[in-house]
């Protein structure tokens, strides 16, 4: 049994070591394997392998639209996202799209920030991809009242906010509104929850342009970034005394359904999938 993770790039990608360790640990006839066929190449690699040749594909940057386009059928999440980062597929050739981003991403924040309400007010979501798309669906799911979409180019975000229900840029009324960073400070001094949603910062790079000392204390800040595992904006954040979620426990808690999904059982909760991957991030 094959599964994998694509994406472009994807060697900084900690799937295969969760994912195999939990093969290893269960005792399965399987491997968990990386795809890279850059950014021209993947329709072509998902046609190739409709019939099952291997069991499915976890998706990242920058493939999750495209990969629900790809679909035969999705879930409901994945379809209200418009993106996905799971696909299954079928000996009949078909293939199946679901959103598992949302799920890690309110999962990680249980975990991490647990006395955290979602309801409580709002959340500023920077980026309008694939990713950002995942985590708007589930919050507005989740009961966030508000979901603000900060991007740099707002048409983008305009689109995502449409297609969750909002009435476009401004409109702070509506369930979901898109922003430009030059508006979020206003947007920062009312945020309960920042989610970083975007690939800035990932290897130690620039993280995004926002202002973290607006926010009031008891916010939370989150990064889907997990290398490193403490980005630019999260050191910021902690040093706000604000809490953190790292990208690290989304990617877990994403990656538990992916794994039954693919191979039919649960992964084994007595490997300690998350000290694996802060050993190999070179952390503790």
């Amino acid at each position: 049994m094959v599964a994998g993770v694509v994406g472009s790039p994807v060697i900084h990608s900690l799937s295969p070591l969760i994912h195999n360790a939990w093969i290893s640990a269960s005792g399965l006839d399987a491997a968990y394997v990386p795809f890279s066929p850059g950014e021209s190449g993947f329709e072509a690699l998902v046609s190739g392998l409709r019939g099952g040749a291997i069991r499915g594909l976890n998706v990242t940057i920058p493939f999750k639209e495209t990969a629900l386009a790809l679909a035969d059928e999705a879930d409901p999440l994945a379809r209200l996202a418009g993106a996905a980062n799971l696909l299954l597929f079928q000996p009949d050739g078909r293939i199946i799209a679901r959103n598992t981003d949302g799920p890690g991403l309110v999962g990680a924040i249980e975990a991490q920030a647990p006395v955290f309400d979602l309801t409580a007010g709002p959340t500023v979501i920077l980026g309008a991809g694939g990713a950002a798309r995942g985590a708007a669906a589930a919050l507005v799911l989740a009961g966030a009242p508000q979901v603000w979409l900060v991007n740099r180019s707002l048409e983008r975000a305009v689109a995502l906010a449409g297609d969750l229900g909002g009435n476009g840029p401004g409109k702070v009324s509506a369930e979901v509104s898109a922003w430009r960073y030059d508006q979020s400070a206003a947007l920062l001094d009312q945020a309960r929850l920042v989610v970083n949603a975007t690939s800035l910062g990932l290897g130690g790079g620039p993280g995004p342009p926002v202002d973290l000392s607006r926010l009031g204390p008891g916010a939370v800040v989150m990064d889907m970034v997990y290398k490193p595992l403490e980005t630019g904006l999260l050191a910021d954040a902690r040093s706000r005394g604000l809490r953190t979620v790292d990208g690290l426990e989304m990617l877990i808690r994403q990656a538990i359904p992916s794994f039954e999904a693919f191979f039919g059982i649960a992964p084994p909760r007595d490997v300690d999938v998350r000290g694996l991957a802060l050993r190999s991030l070179g952390v503790g």
